[in-house]
């Protein structure tokens, strides 16, 4: 249940989240523009309305339907959500939006499906374009006279119920469900999917909503990271709580507070009541945002506070950290956060690796691994800092070929065979990459399966080169024949340096022939080459194009290697690009990965490509054999 949850909210929260930067562009200039703005100015105040009413939802149901149904349902989306628009022009249709771009995308979907393989040759373009046109249409009528009214009706009723709420005082009372959802990592889809349309709403009438200060507030979180850098027993979980609070307050990564409350989940009490504390302050002195503030950063909040009231902000900001620390205080002086560090832990102890007694499956899988992904709910703040928290402890070790990526947890890209998450998360790690190895944490900041994960890819790749030794010993006359120090992927008399530019086919073929001369390739695979440009330009910027031929000319490969030609003035390489060094590689499988990643370490930058070009053959074949 807590997964489908998630997904849901997480679902909702993904037609917002990509177009923040339109809502807080919409927020500035109504801060800025509106009559009791920071720079009055009446003809530019005039975008206020537009934006909110037309860009902001189309925006939302564009992204809805493309979520669903790919490029043509986002079009659906997008032309279905202006019936909602214009069937209630007295609201809004931030909502309306929600339902109606997924539908769109939804039933553009369906009929694609349904028509698929049936349609006459030549005729592809005509129902593709007319489709969308026709059901388009039929889709905004419907939003135009059902769903934009059902939805104004939706509004109506959710405005009468926050009347009622802040007229009675009771709007505190959501802190007792916000906070719990926090913790599940409903946040986003709370603020986003929730808080920020009803905000919408709030904003056009009053010109500031409470709504942006009800999830958005770091002070909740701030006072339980303080009272466990004050008063925790355990050293690890004292010394990690400073930096923890940096990053929830300034940076406005919520989600680095979570483990620390789920160690003693009494500590919810102590959210809830800093939550509380600073909504009934919110409530009395009428404190609110001219726009979602995201992420949830204390100088977010500042920003998009209105004229003159970024003092009130910052009091229900300390209002909250104060009462949330007063709370959380005594629980965390009496309880054994060892013990509960530990319980924590054990959750993800199947994760630890033993120091012997790798299997021979494993050294082989983390040898060749080069992508990580960090996944979080959103893919970009949780996961943002693991992600360069990994990779920096990867690099310290001497692994620097591991690219360690973050996404969302439900756009886990295909194909990754490898990812670290949130615990809470596990579940949707393993439907998103469903082949991968999980490897779940408790704690951003200080994950011990940092470590280990770190250690175990180490351990691996320095096995891994005595297993390959054992298995080549029978080859192993055949190796004598080498010069002591020569390289058989790399020869120096295959690396040219300063050649006049010539034609981008003139360079491959060039380079090709080295390769073809020396018993590396047969001339087909250069005619492979030459095709592969024809569907994926191989200048992959930096001043470098790494030529290859394609998949069905692997065949013609007789052994791997490679051929490096330098040209100081430049070679057009077409869209745009301008290649001096080119690396012509013939090889596949892992070997293929291998002269990948070290072309990649060897040239992270046009800097460091510009330095090779300086080289001496003797220079750039060491760094390349």
């Amino acid at each position: 249940m807590k997964t489908k949850i998630q997904s849901f909210g997480r679902f909702l929260s993904g037609m917002v989240m990509p177009n923040i930067g339109a809502f807080i562009a919409w927020g500035l200039i109504t801060a800025l523009f509106i009559e009791t703005g920071w720079l009055p100015n009446e003809k530019l105040a005039t975008m206020v309305s537009p934006m909110l009413s037309y860009l902001l939802p189309i925006l939302i149901a564009y992204t809805g339907g493309k979520m669903v149904g790919g490029q043509r349902g986002a079009v659906m989306g997008a032309i279905a959500c202006v019936g909602v628009v214009c069937g209630a022009p007295d609201y809004p249709m931030l909502m309306g939006a929600m339902v109606m771009g997924p539908v769109g995308g939804l039933v553009i979907k369906k009929f694609d499906q349904a028509v698929e393989g049936k349609i006459p040759n030549g005729f592809e373009m005509l129902v593709n374009n007319f489709s969308i046109g026709i059901l388009g249409m039929l889709l905004a009528i419907v939003g135009f006279y059902l769903i934009g009214p059902f939805m104004a009706g939706v509004l109506i009723f959710l405005s009468g119920g926050v009347d009622i709420l802040v007229s009675h005082g009771l709007l505190p009372l959501v802190s007792i469900f916000v906070e719990p959802a926090k913790v599940l990592f409903l946040n986003n889809a709370i603020n986003h999917g929730i808080f920020t349309p009803l905000g919408a709403q709030q904003v056009e009438t009053a010109g500031k909503s409470i709504f942006y200060m009800i999830e958005t507030n770091p002070g909740p979180g701030a006072g339980v990271l303080l009272a466990y850098w004050l008063f925790a027993k355990d050293r690890a979980t004292k010394d990690s709580a400073p930096g923890a609070l940096i990053v929830h307050v300034l940076g406005g990564i919520h989600e680095i507070s979570f483990p620390y409350i789920l160690m003693n989940p009494i500590l919810l009490l102590a959210t809830i009541g800093g939550s509380m504390a600073a909504m009934f302050y919110n409530v009395i002195f009428n404190v609110g945002l001219v726009s979602p503030a995201s992420p949830g950063s204390i100088l977010a909040l500042l920003a998009v506070a209105p004229r003159g009231e970024q003092i009130k902000v910052l009091f229900s900001f300390l209002i909250a950290t104060g009462v949330s620390f007063v709370i959380a205080m005594p629980i965390v002086k009496l309880s054994n956060s060892q013990e509960s560090l530990a319980k924590a832990t054990a959750e993800v102890a199947g994760m630890k690796v033993a120091s012997s007694g790798i299997n021979q499956e494993t050294i082989y899988d983390l040898k060749a691994l080069k992508n990580i992904v960090f996944a979080c709910d959103a893919g970009m703040g949780s996961s943002a800092m693991g992600a360069s928290v990994l990779k920096k402890k990867l690099q310290e070790a001497g692994i620097s070929d591991i690219d360690v990526k973050h996404y969302s947890v439900s756009e886990v890209p295909d194909g990754v065979s490898f990812v670290v998450c949130h615990q809470d998360l596990a579940d949707r790690a393993k439907k998103s990459a469903p082949n991968a190895r999980i490897v779940t944490i408790s704690n951003f900041m200080n994950a011990p399966q940092y470590d280990e994960i770190v250690s175990e890819i180490k351990a691996a790749r320095e096995a891994a080169p005595e297993a390959k030794k054992a298995d080549a010993a029978p080859a192993a006359p055949a190796a004598e024949e080498k010069k002591a120090g020569e390289s058989d992927v790399l020869v120096k008399k295959n690396i040219i340096l300063n050649n006049k530019s010539v034609s981008k086919e003139e360079a491959i073929r060039a380079i090709g022939k080295l390769l073809v001369d020396d018993g590396y390739v047969t001339e087909k695979y250069v005619d492979g080459m030459i095709e592969k440009e024809d569907v994926f330009n191989t200048a992959i910027g930096n001043n470098l194009a790494i030529p290859h031929g394609i998949e069905s000319v692997i065949g013609e490969i007789k052994k791997p290697g490679l051929a490096i030609m330098t040209y100081p003035d430049g070679v057009d390489w077409g869209d745009g690009e301008t290649v001096k060094l080119v690396i012509a590689v013939a090889s596949a499988g892992d070997d293929h990965v291998e002269i990948l990643g070290k072309i990649a370490t060897t040239c992270e930058s046009e800097e460091a490509v510009d330095e090779i070009l300086k080289k001496s053959v003797d220079e750039i074949y060491d760094l390349f054999k």
